[in-house]
């Protein structure tokens, strides 16, 4: 039979372990805390720019110390189907720049070089997964076909009756 000493040691011990792990657990905890105290920062900083926003868009832009100011990020447009826009002009930048990467390619344009042409590091798998959202989105409005998997080039020419791309006589 153990001695009173020895019990009361072993409950010690576990105590003492039982207090590691929850200070452990806190530490966790409040790293959690504060991350989202500083989402919760950036939301109301965002909510109250946003009034702001409309009347900052149609002020002439401001060069200051030779840098252009960048480009400000508008909501996400829709790409429309080449029936109803058949020029690429319709096209945001990125897209524009994608379709004339695949205009170039002779052997069609990959994700990972969609990212590059879009300026993206083409090591990182989430922006690869992007840029081929991206080829998808245009696939799905038939701006580029995927002939092979992963590999998106134009659609050929339409060919009238005659045989002859764009129907001249």
């Amino acid at each position: 039979m153990p001695s009173m000493r020895a019990v009361l040691e072993t409950r010690r011990k576990a105590a003492a372990v039982r207090v590691e792990e929850l200070e452990a657990e806190l530490e966790r905890v409040r790293a959690a805390l504060a991350e989202a105290e500083e989402v919760l920062r950036r939301r109301v900083i965002g909510l109250e720019q946003y009034p702001e926003a409309p009347a900052e868009a149609d002020a002439p832009a401001v060069v200051a110390d030779g840098v252009p100011p960048r480009k400000p990020v508008g909501p996400r447009r829709a790409v429309p189907h080449r029936q109803d826009a058949a020029g690429v002009e319709v096209l945001s930048v990125d897209y524009q720049a994608l379709m004339a990467a695949a205009e170039a390619g002779s052997d069609g344009l990959g994700a990972r070089r969609a990212a590059v042409v879009l300026g993206w590091d083409s090591a990182v798998a989430s922006r690869v997964e992007g840029a081929r959202a991206r080829l998808k989105r245009l696939v799905e409005r038939d701006r580029p076909v995927e002939d092979k998997p992963g590999r998106f080039t134009l659609p050929a020419p339409e060919l009238d009756t005659a045989g002859r791309p764009g129907g001249g006589s």
